[in-house]
């Protein structure tokens, strides 16, 4: 799988001795899989890169919101048809609902649990759902 080092490497660095694929590497490790500073600094180190966990940190702090930005942007569009489904679960014995909404390629666009099941719960998970999109599905499909 590419980098997407294409995010972040826009910008130039002129007080930094690392070149910008190295940045631009540990912002993404960071990101994409959850590690914590001082993992990303493991990984570099093993890599024979040498810096600091701080470092890794300021990098994030400076580029995160490009990166998460320029990700945003590229994500596809979720398909135009949505299945919505809800699920009984059992949670330390009290009985709750699992609100999930798929699309037609079966990418899961969001999911909600709540205690109650009623009209304000569903109004609650659509507007969560929409919330955000420049668009309308095509179609929508419940389970019924």
């Amino acid at each position: 799988m590419r980098i997407q080092s294409d995010l972040i490497l826009r910008f130039s660095l002129p007080s930094s001795s690392l070149p910008n694929e190295i940045i631009s590497h540990c912002v993404w490790l960071y990101f994409r899989f959850a590690l914590s500073f001082r993992d990303v600094e493991e990984m570099l180190a093993m890599r024979g890169v040498s810096l600091s966990h701080e470092t890794v940190r300021e990098w994030c702090l400076k580029f995160g919101q490009t990166y998460a930005n320029g990700l945003r942007h590229r994500s596809p569009r979720p398909g135009d048809q949505w299945h919505l489904d809800e699920v009984f679960l059992k949670i330390n014995g009290r009985v709750h609902y699992l609100w999930r909404a798929v699309d037609q390629d079966g990418d899961v666009l969001d999911i909600m649990v709540q205690s109650r099941r009623d009209k304000k719960a569903a109004k609650k998970f659509f507007r969560k759902l929409l919330k955000g999109l420049r668009y309308v599905p095509r179609m929508i499909i419940t389970d019924s």
